[in-house]
Parts: structure tokens; C-alpha cells; sequence
């Protein structure tokens, strides 16, 4: 047999397995190059697999199955899906349309609205700056304790709740309304809680934003003839905090679609009454914690899920960074 010239071996393919090493080992070489960077990003990596992709991963691979907390999990493959857009009739007919009025009435209510106060306050002095600012915030931070210790009294559906009490002393109303009971007024009165609760982190990152946009931009375009602080605003503060709505505006989708406890505070039931507030959390919450039925709990909150993902991009497409920015 003819041994083959030094080329012809070199020309040769390696094997499969030999392709394989050589990868890993350049990875491993790179790693190691960077492991202090590596190292600092750990905790990060390390929390972001425990608690938010593990957790998202075993709700998707739930989804499949019929899992009742007490027998071993059953694959049922699509059923929860197709149980869910076929047959889940509170879904269809209350759940989805609570939550879309509910998204579009809050979000951009409330995003537009943390943009505005933002503005409004980066024109006011330092001290009185920072006062209000904390006075705006701090409800995002206490939003369940002052629920229970402000709105419920307000919205007490007796003689002797605020709203009732005015309404009546004025003689708008005959009789106390039960706002949070109530089919037709559950849905304001959380929309009007949610908004007073909204100016969390996402409106101090567009206060930030505001407050260091550089104030030569403005004298520029003062030359340039823009002539009010309305055009200011559109064509000098909100092209320079683009980052900083983007965040805001992420923060408000996922605040919005999350905040399923609302109408299950207020009115002290789940589901709520005649499901009048029923959200697609309160949905995951009462099949999962009340039906015990995890499978279908899980295909819900997948379709959760997505749906914050796709308002994401959609975030991301009107605020995000262009290729020529």
C-alpha cells in the first residue's frame, strides 16, 4: 500500500470528533483569555437560569400536559392550546377584552403620562424637583398597602366612602354606588388606580433622561427657529431620551399586562364579579392556585408570554436605535 505524501495528509478532513475538540478547545481558550469578564457576568448568568429561564422553560414544556399538582404530569399535547382558543369561553369573551382595554387605556395612558410629569418636573428647581419626584414615585412602591388604606375607603360602596359621600352631598347620585362590585364601574376604578400607581422606574428613567439633555441642543435650535417648547419637545428631547422611553415604555407593557392583582384587591374576589375585571393573570392565578389545573395554567401563561414579547418589538421598533443613529 502506497503511504500517503505529508500534503496529501494535511489536505486530508478530520474526523467529526477532532473537529469537535479543536471547537471546544478554542472555546475554552477564550473563555479563560476572559474570565474575569466572564466572572463578573456570573451572578447575572447564574440568576437569570434559575429564576427566569428554568422557570420559562417548565412552564412551556407544562403547557403539553395535564398536571394537577397531585398525579405525575400527562402529556396532552396541543389540547390546552386549542382548549383555550375554542372552548375557554371566559377567555374569549372576557379575559382577552378586559386585558386589551385594560393595555390600551394604562399603558399608553400611563407612559405618556410618566413622559409629561417627567418633563414638567426637569423645569422646576432642584429641591422642589426632588420633593415631587419622590411624591410621584413613592406610590409605585406602596401600591398594594395604599390600596387597602386609601382606595377602598374611597371607593367604599356606602354612604360613608369619600367618592359616595361627594357625589351624593353634590347630588349627582340617589343612592351609594358599589364601585368595586359593580359590572360597569370595576374597570374604571382600576384603570384610575393603576394610573395613580404607574410612576414606577420608567419615569425616573425619563426624568433622567430629560434632565441631561444637553442644553446647547436646545440653544442650537433656537437658532435654527424652532420657536416654542412644543417643538422642543419633538424634535429635541424626545430624539435624545429615545433610550430611556424604550425603557419606559418596555416597563409599561410588562407592568400592565402583570397587573392582574388590581381588580382581585379591589373587589376581593377571583374570579371577579361577573368577571368585570377579570385579567389574564387573574386567569393563570385562578386555574393554577384555585382549579389546581398547572398544564392549563402553564398554556396560559405561555400566551402571556408571547404576547409581552411581540409589544417588546413593537417598543423596540418605534423607540429603538436605527443603523444611521
Amino acid at each position: 500500500m502506497k503511504t500517503p505524501s505529508y500534503e496529501r495528509v494535511i489536505e486530508m478532513p478530520y474526523s467529526f470528533r477532532s473537529k469537535l475538540w479543536l471547537k471546544l478547545k478554542s472555546l475554552g481558550r477564550r473563555i479563560w483569555l476572559a474570565r474575569t469578564s466572564y466572572l463578573m457576568v456570573a451572578p447575572f448568568v447564574i440568576c437569570f437560569v434559575i429564576f427566569i429561564l428554568l422557570p420559562v422553560l417548565g412552564a412551556i414544556g407544562l403547557s403539553f400536559t395535564f398536571y394537577n399538582m397531585i398525579e405525575p404530569p400527562r402529556y396532552v399535547g396541543l389540547l390546552n392550546y386549542v382548549y383555550l382558543f375554542t372552548e375557554d369561553d371566559v377567555f374569549m369573551t372576557h379575559v382577552l377584552p378586559n386585558t386589551f382595554t385594560f393595555a390600551v387605556i394604562v399603558g399608553p395612558g400611563g407612559y405618556l403620562l410618566s413622559f409629561l410629569l417627567a418633563w414638567l418636573l426637569a423645569q422646576l428647581p432642584g429641591k422642589i424637583r426632588t420633593f415631587l419626584s419622590l411624591a410621584w414615585y413613592t406610590p409605585s412602591m406602596a401600591a398594594a398597602v395604599a390600596m387597602s388604606a386609601i382606595w377602598l375607603v374611597v371607593f367604599s360602596g356606602d354612604r360613608v366612602g369619600y367618592l359616595n359621600s361627594f357625589l351624593l352631598g353634590l347630588g349627582v347620585i340617589d343612592e351609594p354606588i358599589n364601585w368595586v362590585h359593580s359590572v360597569e364601574w370595576l374597570m374604571p376604578v382600576m384603570i384610575v388606580v393603576t394610573l395613580w400607581s404607574s410612576m414606577g422606574v420608567g419615569f425616573l428613567a425619563m426624568m433622567a433622561g430629560v434632565l441631561n439633555v444637553d442644553s446647547q441642543l436646545y440653544e442650537a435650535a433656537k437658532i435654527d427657529g424652532i420657536r416654542n417648547r412644543f417643538q422642543e419637545i419633538i424634535y429635541i428631547t424626545i430624539p435624545s431620551v429615545k433610550p430611556q422611553m424604550l425603557f419606559g415604555a418596555v416597563m409599561a407593557i410588562v407592568n400592565t399586562l402583570q397587573a392582574g392583582s388590581i381588580g382581585v384587591t379591589l373587589s376581593g374576589q377571583n374570579p371577579t364579579p361577573q368577571y368585570a375585571g377579570q385579567l389574564v393573570l387573574n386567569h393563570i392565578d385562578d386555574f393554577a392556585f384555585q382549579r389546581y389545573e398547572m398544564g392549563y395554567a402553564a398554556a396560559i401563561s405561555v400566551v402571556l408570554l408571547i404576547i409581552v414579547y411581540l409589544s417588546s418589538k413593537l417598543a423596540w421598533a418605534l423607540f429603538g436605535s436605527r443603523g444611521d443613529e
